[in-house]
Parts: structure tokens; C-alpha cells; sequence
């Protein structure tokens, strides 16, 4: 245990986890902290993860795989990796995965300062030990912000959670009677979820392929053409 001088203390923390602040105070505490740290504004509290394991990473890696080959075939919309995203006064979170409709194509987020503002279309969470926050007060903050549609990619026990929005809440959908999960919000992505759970990238791609082919697929990528030349 280190010592110190008499009357000397230990500098306090910027953020410290379970703390209650307001998303412009957690911001700037946040952009002052060492490089490497990661926190999140969950419902006015503060959540700093533990360090992400293997397995984590692993089927964070597969989520990345399945929306960036949607988003590398579908002009106008992004993909991005734990970016941070404002979503209002009280919640900040940093989203494992988030998949949008760019903001000059129609989407209903917006770029400031270098940062996502508003609610994505669609984002990805991977829940292990923080299964209780992304199936709790973050599913919470998702859904009153606006997000569309919500996928959990949870950890012991595996499985995939997919919340749609429905009368401004975001219900759990089971998957389609051939047990894959088609988005709405975004006609060609299709995800078989033994597939997600397996680690089989050629199983995704391949859905995803016939995905792409539809003709729904073909009508949005016009309609976000069509808006982002007008």
C-alpha cells in the first residue's frame, strides 16, 4: 500500500464507477481520463467495464465480420466499432457495435464534434459480465433514446437476443419460422444465430449473400441514393 506525507491525499479519480453525473460533465471527465480507459454513461451512472477477456473478443470479432460485410454492400450506411454515442442528457454509452444510416442518407443519428449523437438504427452489444447492464439499464437507455432494432450476442449461456422497436418499446422478436432473424430497419441483413454462436463467418456471409440479392435490399440502397442527392 503506498504512503503519503501528512496531509497529503490521493488525488480522487475523474470517474469513479457507480457515480451519478450528467452526460456533458461525464464527456469532459471522460476525454480527460488516461488513454485506455473505457466508460460508459448508463442511465446518469457511471459503468466502467472490466478488462475484455478472450471470448469477448472472439464474438466481437464475428459481430464485426457479419455488419461490416452488410455495411461494405450497403452505400449509405456505417458501421462502427465501440464508438461513443451521445444519446441524451443522461446516457453515454459506447456500443460494442453500431450499424446507421449515415446522417446525409436519411438517418436519424448526427455527427458533432467527432462523435455519434442520437439513437443508431441498430446497435450490437456482446454481454458476458455485463450481461446485467446491457439486458438492464442500457436496454432501458436504448429504448427510450430511439434505437430501432438491438442485438445481444450474450455469453454463458450463449445465446442472441433481438429487441425491435415496437409502440416505443423495443420488444424481443424470436427468430423467423426457419429460425434465422431478418432486421426491418435494414431489408438484406439476415443472421442465422447458430451461425453467430458457432464462429461460422462463411455461414454469415453466405445468408448475408442471399440477403444482398433481395429485392427489398435493392430498394433501400435506392432510397438512400435518392436522399443523399437531393
Amino acid at each position: 500500500m503506498p504512503h503519503h506525507a501528512p496531509g497529503i491525499t490521493s488525488p480522487r479519480p475523474l470517474l469513479v464507477e457507480g457515480e451519478r453525473l450528467d452526460q456533458s460533465t461525464f464527456h469532459a471527465r471522460y476525454e480527460a481520463m488516461p488513454p485506455g480507459t473505457r466508460a460508459e454513461l448508463i442511465g446518469g451512472v457511471v459503468f466502467m467495464p472490466s478488462p475484455v477477456g478472450r471470448a469477448h473478443g472472439h464474438a466481437h470479432a464475428n459481430a464485426i465480420i457479419w455488419l461490416g460485410y452488410y455495411a461494405e454492400n450497403t452505400p449509405g450506411v456505417e458501421i462502427l466499432d465501440n464508438a461513443t454515442t451521445v444519446l441524451n442528457s443522461k446516457s453515454e454509452p459506447q456500443p460494442d457495435a453500431l450499424l446507421r444510416i449515415l446522417p446525409e442518407n436519411g438517418g436519424q443519428t448526427r455527427t458533432e464534434h467527432g462523435f455519434v449523437r442520437g439513437a443508431p438504427e441498430l446497435v450490437v452489444e456482446i454481454a458476458q459480465a455485463t450481461r446485467y447492464v446491457d439486458l438492464g439499464p442500457k436496454l432501458a437507455d436504448y429504448e427510450q433514446a430511439g434505437v430501432l432494432e438491438y442485438v445481444v450476442r450474450a455469453l454463458d449461456p450463449d445465446e442472441v437476443l433481438w429487441f425491435r422497436r415496437e409502440n416505443d418499446s423495443l420488444v424481443m422478436m424470436p427468430a423467423d419460422a426457419d429460425g434465422l432473424h431478418r432486421s426491418t430497419i435494414f431489408p438484406g441483413l439476415w443472421l442465422d444465430p447458430q451461425a453467430l454462436l458457432n464462429s461460422d463467418t462463411k455461414r454469415l456471409r453466405a445468408l448475408l449473400d442471399q440477403g444482398l440479392a433481395t429485392v427489398e435490399h435493392a430498394a433501400l440502397v435506392a432510397r438512400l441514393a435518392a436522399f443523399g442527392a437531393t
